[in-house]
């Protein structure tokens, strides 16, 4: 089969990423093979790719959002059948440690994301791919698989950040970092879904645009030494509700400091680096919540992929490109150049 498979790390993805044959992957019991016919990019493969923070396995198959159809299924799948239209859950865990049995399999010590940290020679940006039956969910005729693999991950992940973490309520006020990002759009999304007002940041006037169609209230440009000014003055002084943070050491102080009495920041990811600084005041005497989040469980995904069906969550996606031009992609990602997410088509070459 055909695959992207890189054999050494470097900062140009298109240096050392290259669309080879390697074998077909045989199936443990557990598990089911996919043929991948969407597979969406995320920042963990620019991550992979450059061997920074993580040394991943090496020769690497990066990729942990795919979408397609079951081919094969081992003797001990119970769920699944050939012919499934499925998405990946690229969050594996023990799943029987107590973070696991009790729904926290993202706070599993052994957790890996599959595509980013599995390997060698095991992710998505593949012909075929296979994964455990846990690790797998069902996705209706209604939603493209270009749509599963675009919102898997991100979709799951913001749901977690606002649903899970923050726990956002019907008539508060939500900063939406970076709306046209991945999870940015399935944040803006969600926070409306729940009935919220939408404050989201874009990088210029086209992102701007794209973050007021996908429903937020407000939008302003976070590239302007003043944005949280204007966030300010969007809420009459008065801060927000929740802060939705993913960019990291560039606008956190600024972002704690929006947050109203009692407010909560919640956090995946840091794209502009991660040694921010805080004013202690701003925790201790608002009564601040800073809170931590990462992916999610496969039941969070599922509500995503549910909502996606009723047409309430439009995944986002910039640009299809044919698995021939797939490392193309990862430059596009690093420049910041889409809006939205990147698509490729391994069945398409």
């Amino acid at each position: 089969m055909k695959a992207a498979v890189f054999r050494e790390y470097s900062q140009d993805p298109l240096k050392v990423v290259k669309i080879d044959d390697v074998d077909t992957p045989k199936i443990k019991p557990n598990e089911v093979m996919i043929k991948v016919d969407a597979a969406a990019y995320n920042y963990n493969d620019l991550w992979a790719i450059w061997g920074d923070p993580v040394k991943v396995p090496l020769p690497h198959i990066s990729g942990s959002d795919v979408a397609g159809t079951v081919v094969e299924a081992g003797d001990e799948v119970t769920k699944l059948k050939v012919g499934d239209r499925v998405v990946s859950h690229s969050n594996m865990s023990c799943r029987v440690c107590d973070m696991c049995t009790s729904g926290r399999e993202y706070d599993c010590n052994e957790r890996l994301i599959w595509g980013f940290q599995t390997g060698p020679l095991w992710g998505g940006f593949c012909q075929y791919t296979h994964l455990p039956e846990v690790n797998v969910a069902k996705i209706p005729d209604s939603v493209s698989f270009d749509e599963a693999a675009a919102v898997s991950m991100v979709g799951m992940t913001a749901w977690h950040m606002l649903v899970g973490r923050a726990k956002i309520k019907p008539g508060q006020s939500v900063l939406v970092m970076g709306g046209t990002s991945g999870v940015g759009m399935a944040g803006i999304q969600i926070a409306k879904l729940y009935g919220c007002s939408v404050i989201a940041t874009a990088g210029n006037k086209e992102k701007m645009d794209k973050c007021t169609e996908l429903g937020a209230d407000h939008v302003v440009n976070h590239r302007e030494a003043d944005w949280y000014k204007k966030v300010r003055e969007v809420t009459k002084k008065q801060g927000v509700d929740v802060v939705f943070e993913h960019i990291g050491k560039s606008t956190f102080p600024q972002e704690v400091s929006l947050l109203k009495m009692g407010g909560t920041l919640v956090a995946t990811g840091a794209t502009t680096g991660y040694d921010s600084t805080i004013d202690l005041r701003y925790l201790f005497f608002k009564g601040t919540n800073l809170l931590g989040s990462t992916q999610g469980n496969k039941a969070e995904l599922e509500q995503v992929i549910y909502w996606t069906a009723m047409g309430k969550i439009k995944p986002l996606i910039s640009t299809v490109l044919p698995f021939s031009e797939m490392a193309k992609g990862h430059t596009m990602m690093a420049n910041g150049e889409q809006i939205g997410k990147i698509v490729t088509t391994p069945q398409k070459l």
